[in-house]
């Protein structure tokens, strides 16, 4: 059985450097790459004041805030949570640098980096030449964003689970799930560099247009006799076969 967890978290601000904390956390269990249905989730009293731009993003103010808890209260119920498990996160850098910076004002020892897998390199390694926020990915798998009207740790922590299976190879992940000889052994592949990406065994429809490719082509024409894009990609000039 693989479990892993998908967290995000909405703060304060950008650094907890400049005194930012976090506000919110999302996490949603996987089981062998699929939601088992239980999550995790809190509201967090920063104890500071929240800057208008912070609270554009996410709509938590500091007085909806004002009563929950603080994170040294939280702190036990959430490593609890995600106890040794592999940890999904989108841009993780971000994520982890602020819950570090919470369990070190804890008292608590910090998450260490190895148990961590950023969804964001992974996208990266995909799509190297197109958007890949968490908004964009879901529209390009097809992953419904509807009901993100705003930022929130465990929405976007379950928008962030679909995203992940399909940056790993889709729904058909599932059906090639670790043998008796594996069950109970935890793997941990760490780093995007170690994910086995699998195939889709239904690719997605290509999303350019005839008339996509023939702008780039002309594009490309500008950039001179050995542009890199006929290195790396292999264009096909508009009107031959």
């Amino acid at each position: 059985m693989i479990r892993e967890i998908v967290l995000d978290t909405e703060t304060t601000g950008l650094s907890p450097r400049d005194g930012h904390r976090i506000v919110e956390i999302g996490a949603v269990e996987l089981i062998n790459h699929l939601p088992s249905g239980k999550t995790y989730h809190v509201y967090l009293n920063p104890e500071r004041d929240i800057p208008k731009e912070a609270e554009a993003v996410h709509e938590l103010s500091a007085a909806f805030l004002k009563d929950k808890s603080r994170f040294s209260d939280a702190a036990d119920q959430f490593l609890e949570f995600i106890s040794d498990s592999l940890l999904i996160i989108h841009n993780a850098s971000f994520d982890i640098t602020f819950i570090n910076a919470e369990l070190a004002q804890a008292k608590k020892p910090p998450l260490d980096y190895g148990r961590v897998l950023d969804t964001l390199a992974i996208a990266k390694q995909k799509f190297p030449m197109a958007s890949n926020s968490l908004d964009a990915l879901c529209r390009r798998f097809g992953v419904d964003l509807s009901k993100r009207s705003r930022h929130g740790a465990l929405l976007d922590s379950e928008l962030l689970a679909e995203v992940y299976l399909e940056l790993i190879g889709g729904k058909q992940t599932a059906l090639g799930l670790a043998g008796p000889a594996q069950q109970g052994k935890r793997t941990n592949p760490g780093t995007a560099s170690q994910v086995q990406l699998q195939p889709r065994e239904n690719p997605l429809p290509d999303r350019l247009s005839q008339q996509d490719l023939k702008s780039h082509a002309e594009f490309v024409k500008t950039l001179g006799a050995k542009p890199l894009w006929r290195k790396w990609i292999a264009l096909e000039e508009p009107g031959t076969e």
